[in-house]
């Protein structure tokens, strides 16, 4: 199979889709590789270090287009890619269509296969490949929380864990997934006052075992989020629907109870956000304030911390990709639940219910064209 790994040029976007030992094991399986020039340089992996692995370097991201049939992304396609891929492709990345209705018709009107990172889930719900940068943005997000709440960068002027004499900061984290817990150990261990709020009650009894004391966990319902809130110093946003819009826990009203200079970090941008208020945001502009509130709403987290991400993100892959490869897209889907659960198009038509529900598109189930 013909294996294209593009460059990332969503702004400020340094990870990449394959690693060289990823490039090693498939071409020795007789596989083409097609890399991108400077593909993997943000995250420090240098040309030479894919040939060296056996990959083909290429100038240009048509041609990569031209001539692969699996193409292998981090980020969603931009508008200006949208014209280059077409039926022969099958395309492997994260997408979070629901968010996103022109690239979702653009995907369908391309006729291409898509399989989204973010929905291919195991039998027991979980997914694997939104994990790890899951991992990464929840660390992260308690990181620029505590510098969003420095006075310098329009915040309340609160030091997170307090010192003797002064209480810590509040940390309110609505969703106790997998962003919400990595959260709440980073802003816990850092001397934090921490709320997490999630209907999931079996979740809350699984982490009020392995929480430390300084972490609450409490119900979530609007009366509770609205109690919270005025006490609240640092707001992290960790709602996660599977492949669908994200729904909006806090409204424009619910902000004025809020205190001023307080930080909302809304990890589920990229999925619409769970606050009314969250729009994208970048990484060289991640904040405005909107009611008094400092919103940090970057919604490609991970990708400033490249090398981790990378390296943690083709981890969880790689090995769906080299099934791809070996199989071929189709066999692969086959016998593989998790990746079938993964396709979200499929020759022009939607095959993810939420993403059909979203746009009110018509939802054709996989096993209706398989």
């Amino acid at each position: 199979m013909k294996i294209g790994v593009l460059k990332e040029i969503k702004k400020h976007e340094y990870r990449v889709a394959l690693l060289p030992s990823g490039a090693n094991v498939l071409t020795k399986n007789n596989h083409e590789v097609l890399i991108q020039s400077s593909a993997g340089k943000g995250s420090g992996f240098s040309d030479t270090d894919y040939a060296e692995n056996g990959a083909k370097i290429i100038d240009s991201a048509e041609e990569v287009y031209l001539r692969a049939e699996l193409i292998l992304k981090v980020k969603e396609p931009l508008e200006k890619e949208y014209s280059l891929i077409n039926s022969k492709h099958t395309v492997f990345t994260f997408f979070h269509y629901a968010a996103n209705r022109q690239l979702t018709e653009s995907m369908v009107t391309s006729n291409a296969i898509t399989i989204a990172y973010e929905t291919v889930q195991k039998s027991d719900g979980s997914l694997p490949l939104l994990i790890p940068m899951s991992e990464v943005a929840g660390k992260m997000a308690i990181q620029v929380g505590a510098r969003y709440l420095e006075k310098m960068n329009k915040g309340r002027g609160v030091l997170l864990g307090g010192v003797p004499g002064v209480a810590p900061a509040k940390v309110l984290i609505l969703g106790a997934g997998i962003v919400g817990t990595n959260a709440a150990f980073v802003a816990s261990g850092m001397g934090a006052d921490v709320t997490i709020l999630d209907i999931d009650l079996y979740k809350l009894r699984y982490l009020n075992e392995i929480m430390p004391k300084n972490v609450n966990l409490v119900m979530s319902n609007p009366h509770n989020i609205k109690h919270f809130l005025p006490k609240t110093d640092l707001v992290i946003g960790a709602i996660l629907i599977p492949g669908g819009r994200a729904p909006k826990l806090i409204t424009k009203d619910m902000l004025k109870l809020m205190r001023e200079g307080s930080v909302i970090v809304d990890v589920a941008v990229d999925q619409g956000g769970c606050i009314e208020t969250a729009r994208p945001t970048t990484h060289d502009n991640p904040v405005y304030v909107e009611e008094g509130i400092v919103h940090y709403c970057v919604a490609n987290m991970p990708g400033s911390v490249p090398f981790t991400s990378t390296v943690a993100l083709n981890n969880s892959t790689f090995p769906y990709v080299l099934q791809i490869a070996e199989k071929g897209v189709t066999n692969a889907v086959k016998s593989n639940k998790e990746l079938w659960r993964g396709v979200n198009t499929y020759n022009g038509a939607v095959t993810y219910e939420k993403v059909a529900e979203a746009f009110d598109m018509e939802y054709t189930p996989l096993e209706n064209i398989l």
